[in-house]
């Protein structure tokens, strides 16, 4: 679906729930934070605009991409916590590390997820260069952190209209 002149944050914003009693847990990698703090500034603003309450936002930060998992994790756990965004980048450079990486990390968070029946949302870059980064974290690409909060309220919403956990 990318394409080099497209901007991926434009979402269909109908029918979305109230989010004003829903807590949200931002977990944010330090590594790259040149990018993730705009990822994370996109998520928070996203939630905000569509109804989250600012006390109602928390937020974590961990070292790198790979400790997004464990953060997320916590944050899960806690009862009051409602949704969890991991938001981070791994930009490929010259050795695989980040196709283990990505791995872990995907794979942990689907995992996550799954065990705490909460829905918790993969905000990781994962391009080539830092060039596509800051393309895809406030650039011409839209903000990955709007996506990752977007897809938390989607999922709230689809949770509130199943009635799972209620």
């Amino acid at each position: 679906m990318s394409s080099a002149d497209k901007n991926l944050s434009v979402f269909m914003t109908e029918n979305l729930p109230d989010i004003s009693e829903n807590r949200f847990a931002l977990v944010v990698a330090e590594w790259n934070n040149e990018v993730t703090e705009k990822l994370f500034q996109g998520a928070y603003d996203t939630l905000i605009r569509y109804g989250a309450i600012p006390d109602n936002i928390l937020r974590g930060n961990v070292p790198g991409s790979f400790e997004l998992t464990l953060g997320a994790q916590w944050f899960a756990l806690r009862e009051d916590v409602d949704a969890v965004i991991a938001l981070g980048v791994v930009i490929q450079g010259e050795t695989k590390h980040n196709d283990y990486i990505n791995h872990a990390v995907a794979q942990g968070i689907t995992n996550v997820s799954l065990k705490t029946s909460k829905p918790v949302i993969f905000g990781v870059l994962t391009p080539n260069n830092m060039e596509q980064a800051v393309d895809r974290a406030g650039g011409v690409h839209g903000n990955k952190g709007d996506e990752a909060a977007m897809t938390a309220i989607k999922m709230l919403g689809l949770k509130d209209k199943i009635s799972i956990g209620k």
